[in-house]
């Protein structure tokens, strides 16, 4: 097993065609990576290529040129594989180069091939796809009035991609729907954030990771010295929130891995060319042992579940939410020299403790699903009765020290933000992990 710097490899766990990618990762000699398929089988088969291309070409009711004869036999090749693989024509590969830089125009959602349609495996937060209620999981059925069925990925993503400011209608089945949605998006420049944090109380860190992008894992460690800073240096826990997650950079989620463990693996992945690499923890952990709680949902996925994997096995995080989005397999892109590429899959990740989770996904320690809070008020909400509240209830004798202690002056910066006090009020997984942090603060005195 060959064990790699942590920067040395890019490689693409994504979750579509659609989002992050690392150019020239784990390509592969195909002279010496894998067997050689009989060479007479091989002319035959060209050979009927060739002779379906000339009919095509001479038959076909339309001229065609070869060009696009050839983009759409790669394109046919790769997406009979699976549901990751696929041929990227120029434009595809040029806009994806600049996906994991964090800047892209279109929807905000990763996507990928499904039976009947497209699926959309997250809605990136803060985009114009999250604003207008698109959920993972959905089902597309219908891009304006095109059937989604009849597309290839790279054909959903050109019609969801296009000028700022104009608008796409995308008919989607959901499953707690009754009927099809048509749910109407404007177009925007997609910037994302990768790392956003907060405090959740006094001493309780929010950390949320959108996407693995290229500076994911020097940002999130910032952000962990800047809360720390807020909070006197005192820091009692944190959330690390990977919900709705598609993925991204490999490299990045190894790097989010290790600053939370000391040593031992964070992941292992094979391929059949032969070409394995195993990513270790280095020495340090930037919350020095505080608890951590990892927040997962179906929209987690690839690099999310690579990181969830390693903080589980290792015992170092609680898992709390629902069960990942279960996408265990590596996608390498390799250029072809003309500005088109491929990105096909190669290699199958495993956690520490060896465990594939490929079509399984990550199931949480502590299953909590999200529920919807209304927010109408009862007649009686806030009211209740206390000792202190009846007539000629006795002193305590604290009095004066009441008086002190409420003199002293609140540390205003060691308050979570209006927006995540709002948030707090409605997110009931998020209420959990919380309850969870500080009570194991509470065990530990």
């Amino acid at each position: 097993m060959k064990k790699m710097p942590l920067k040395l490899r890019h490689l693409l766990l994504g979750s579509s065609a659609a989002l992050a990618l690392a150019i020239g990762a784990m390509a592969w000699n195909p002279s010496t990576g894998f067997e050689q398929a009989d060479a007479a089988t091989d002319y035959e088969q060209l050979q009927k290529f060739s002779r379906v291309m000339e009919m095509v070409r001479r038959a076909y009711v339309e001229d065609v040129t070869d060009d696009k004869l050839i983009d759409g036999a790669l394109g046919g090749m790769l997406t009979s594989l699976d549901p990751h693989s696929t041929y990227l024509d120029k434009e595809m590969y040029k806009q994806m180069t600049v996906d994991t830089k964090g800047e892209f125009g279109g929807l905000g959602i990763e996507i990928s091939a499904a039976e009947g349609g497209i699926r959309i495996v997250s809605p990136i937060e803060g985009t114009p796809a999250d604003r207008a209620g698109v959920k993972a999981g959905d089902l597309i059925i219908k891009i304006n009035d095109a059937l989604a069925r009849d597309m290839s990925l790279p054909e959903a993503v050109k019609l969801m991609r296009g000028k700022p400011g104009t608008g796409i209608v995308l008919t989607i089945f959901r499953k707690s729907a009754d009927a099809p949605l048509e749910i109407k998006i404007i177009r925007d420049i997609i910037k994302v954030k990768s790392v956003k944090s907060d405090l959740l109380a006094p001493g309780y860190a929010y950390l949320r990771i959108t996407q693995f992008q290229e500076r994911t894992g020097s940002l999130l460690k910032a952000q962990i010295k800047a809360l720390s800073k807020r909070s006197g240096g005192k820091l009692t826990g944190a959330v690390l929130d990977l919900r709705n997650n598609p993925g991204g950079l490999l490299n990045q989620a190894v790097e989010v891995s290790d600053l939370f463990l000391e040593k031992g693996n964070i992941v292992t992945t094979k391929s059949r060319a032969g070409n394995n690499l195993s990513f270790d923890a280095r020495s340090g952990d930037a919350l020095q042992g505080l608890p951590l709680i990892v927040l997962i949902n179906n929209g987690s996925a690839s690099a999310s579940e690579i990181v969830s994997g390693a903080l589980q096995d290792h015992h170092r995080a609680v898992l709390v939410g629902t069960k990942s989005f279960g996408k265990g397999s590596v996608q390498s892109v390799v250029p072809l020299g003309d500005g088109t590429a491929i990105k096909v899959t190669t290699a199958l990740y495993y956690t520490p403790s060896g465990r594939s989770i490929q079509a399984t996904g990550i199931d949480p320690d502590i299953e909590v699903e999200q529920r919807i809070i209304k927010s109408e008020k009862s007649d009686r909400e806030g009211f209740s009765v206390s000792e202190r509240d009846l007539k000629g209830h006795l002193s305590n004798g604290n009095s004066k020290k009441a008086v002190n202690k409420s003199s002293a002056k609140p540390a205003t910066d060691n308050q979570p933000s209006d927006k995540m006090k709002a948030r707090l009020k409605l997110d009931t997984q998020l209420q959990r992990a919380l309850d969870l942090l500080k009570g194991l603060h509470a065990l530990q005195g």
